[in-house]
């Protein structure tokens, strides 16, 4: 079978044959694919122009709306994925990590669509006042680039490491063209032919190129970005083409690197921490066969422990059945492909010049239920390096399998100098219950990761692991890590974003926003805001309230009902040395009293106040102080219907400017609302 291409919205096989896909466990031939022949300058317009331009089209919230759909849809077909994932040589949790970490990837993404605005664009950060009198303000705003996201990406997760990118990229508004590995794509066809099924992304907003795909970045422009994860000496040699660097084209690299895992001093044998540490680094050596950028290829141990530590990981290693994931017995797999048995055989060799092996033999090693010399299998292979420090191989070659090696540390110092020699990390773990020695290594070690876990008997239950980036959370690292940095939330679609600041008049910032800043128009409602659905109402008009003149009464009795006695309130003789000339309101008093002059009560579309953002108290207000409210539709953010029975309905943010009778704000709030709409229908 060849694998096709699917580009300008159609499957298009390329040219001969570039790539044969061989079973991992078997070695039986599955499938072919190239690219030979294709036009990605066309494919590259067709990105910008049909699927862009759709994306940009779409609000925050529908492309959340959307990739929430696509996870639920895929999530319904995952055992089709784990079916052909073991041909990648991958067991259960392997395929688990890859497919259901990439369909969660979805979800996380959709679910930050409440930190943005109802808008194709983002409004980033506060106005910021350009003049004496008001009528000048700057802000900024983040709009989607008109380009595409190029992603080229590792073998070792061929769904995740396309649905972590497109995740954020789609998020954004941008289009996306996915260079898989070739020695992988079949896998990565298969979810791209799923997700075409479901026509539930734009057509254009996702092409697939299974093969080589060689020249595609000399057509790269100013307007594209292009992504990398895999190998740093390719990463940097993509990095270095001519035209990324003529054009400017920004390049996320997130490069595989010799990432550590440190047992802390006090975590002595006989303790939790000293078990977990043994478990999660003959897990990360175990699983996906060693396969993955943020694997622990340094083993950091006190030298007093390190012959414990030894003895119990070997002991696990030991039990580690190798063979087909088929086989329920079965804990380790093999690698994507016998290239990588090679590439893996040859960083051994340079390793066993500089330290020595206490566990794998390459040539003796058993396998259950397969082939060996069929398949891709590989031994774990652990290492013992007592002279890290003149003996540096370790700091410098990755073998990218089940290899890892043991060295000793004396004291947290000597620790953190040694996570610094692999010269930048993806992530180091630190097992240790002492939360003052997590402190000082974090801190110190901190400006050489991408991500540090601190791994202890407290959080273990529900820790994700030292080898689990999280979506909401950056993924990548200075130096060999490569510089760049993947997800990480709002983080990460902001990379497909260009913040652009915009200066002129409030109202019209306002009106570019579609949020209210303060010196813009502010037209009376007429009804109140309570009586108008959320289609009606217009970002800027206001309500202008009746004001209350404060007594001393009013404190007493907020006190009484609050059981809020603090002194400044209650005892004028304590004043002294305080900077409050006399007893001053509550500001919860004030807010109060401030919902009272703005709400109208009557029954209306204004379904509930759920919230209250950015409360501030900016002057005190003492008794004989009059107080009265502008009340401004802030901003406005519609929302989907649950089901059929739900309310249609939006969310409304309102902006409560409390003011005495100088005219000067003494307290600021944003309220949030849900009001009905009048179209019921969505």
């Amino acid at each position: 079978m060849n694998i096709k291409n699917y580009t300008l919205g159609e499957w298009i096989e390329g040219e001969g044959t570039e790539i044969e896909h061989y079973n991992a466990i078997t070695g039986e031939l599955i499938s072919t694919c190239s690219s030979k022949g294709l036009d990605y300058n066309s494919i590259l317009e067709y990105g910008r122009n049909i699927g862009g331009s759709a994306l940009r089209k779409m609000t925050f919230q529908q492309r959340g709306e959307m990739l929430k759909s696509l996870a639920l849809y895929l999530n319904k077909r995952k055992e089709t994925f784990y079916e052909l994932s073991k041909a990648t040589g991958a067991t259960r949790i392997d395929s688990w990590i890859d497919i259901e970490g990439g369909i969660g990837n979805l979800f996380a993404n959709a679910s930050l669509r409440r930190q943005f605005p109802d808008l194709p664009y983002h409004v980033d950060g506060q106005a910021a006042p350009l003049s004496k009198n008001g009528t000048f303000i700057g802000h900024h705003i983040m709009v989607p680039k008109k380009g595409v996201a190029v992603h080229i990406n590792a073998f070792n997760f061929p769904i995740w490491g396309m649905l972590e990118k497109i995740a954020v990229n789609i998020m954004a508004g941008v289009a996306a063209v996915v260079k898989p590995s070739e020695y992988t794509s079949y896998l990565t066809a298969l979810m791209v032919e799923e997700i075409i099924k479901s026509k539930i992304l734009p057509e254009g907003s996702l092409q697939l190129i299974p093969g080589l795909g060689r020249g595609i970045l000399d057509h790269v422009d100013h307007r594209d970005i292009v992504t990398f994860t895999g190998s740093a000496a390719t990463g940097r040699k993509l990095k270095s083409h001519p035209n990324i660097i003529e054009n400017s084209i920004p390049f996320n690299l997130e490069a595989d690197s010799l990432n550590a895992c440190v047992l802390g001093e006090d975590a002595v044998p006989g303790t939790a921490e000293f078990d977990l540490f043994v478990k999660e680094v003959h897990r990360e050596i175990t699983v996906k066969t060693g396969q993955k950028c943020t694997a622990v290829r340094r083993i950091l141990v006190p030298e007093s422990l390190i012959d414990n530590v030894q003895g119990a990981l070997i002991k696990r290693l030991q039990k580690t059945t190798i063979g087909n994931p088929e086989n329920k017995e079965v804990r380790m797999g093999a690698l994507a492909t016998k290239v990588q048995v090679e590439r893996v055989k040859e960083n051994v060799e340079l390793l066993m010049k500089s330290q020595e092996i206490v566990y794998g033999n390459q040539d003796k090693f058993e396998v259950y239920d397969a082939d060996k010399n069929k398949g891709a299998f590989f031994s774990p292979v652990l290492f013992r390096n007592d002279n890290p420090f003149l003996k540096d191989d370790v700091h410098n070659i990755e073998a990218f399998g089940p290899v890892s090696t043991l060295i000793p540390y004396k004291g947290i110092e000597e620790a953190v100098q040694l996570v610094e020699k692999g010269k930048g990390s993806l992530v180091t773990s630190i097992v240790t219950n002492d939360n003052a020695l997590a402190k000082s290594f974090v801190l110190e070690s901190a400006n050489m990761n991408g991500r540090i876990l601190i791994l202890n008997e407290r959080c273990a239950k529900e820790s994700t692991g030292h080898g689990s980036p999280m979506p909401l959370l950056t993924h990548g690292g200075p130096g060999r890590a490569g510089g760049g940095e993947e997800m990480g939330g709002i983080r990460g679609i902001k990379h497909y974003l260009q913040r652009t600041a915009i200066q002129g008049h409030p109202e019209t910032i306002t009106r570019i926003t579609e949020q209210f800043q303060v010196g813009a128009d502010q037209p009376e409602a007429n009804p109140h805001v309570f009586r108008k659905h959320f289609e009606e109402l217009i970002v800027g008009e206001t309500v202008f309230t009746h004001k209350h003149t404060v007594t001393t009464a009013d404190i007493v009795n907020f006190a009484n009902v609050s059981g809020d006695n603090f002194y400044a309130h209650m005892d004028e003789t304590s004043l002294d040395g305080t900077i409050f000339e006399e007893r001053v309101a509550h500001g919860y008093f004030i807010l109060s009293k401030a919902a009272g002059l703005f709400v109208d009560p009557a029954k209306g579309p204004v379904l509930l106040n759920y919230g209250i953002d950015e409360c501030r108290f900016t002057k005190p207000v003492y008794a004989g102080a009059t107080i009265g409210v502008k009340f401004t539709v802030k901003e406005k953010i519609d929302q989907k219907k649950k089901d059929d029975e739900d309310i249609a309905k939006g969310i409304v943010k309102f902006l409560v400017d409390i003011y005495d009778e100088t005219g000067e704000t003494v307290g600021i709030a944003t309220i949030l609302t849900m009001v009905k709409k009048i179209n019921q229908t969505y």
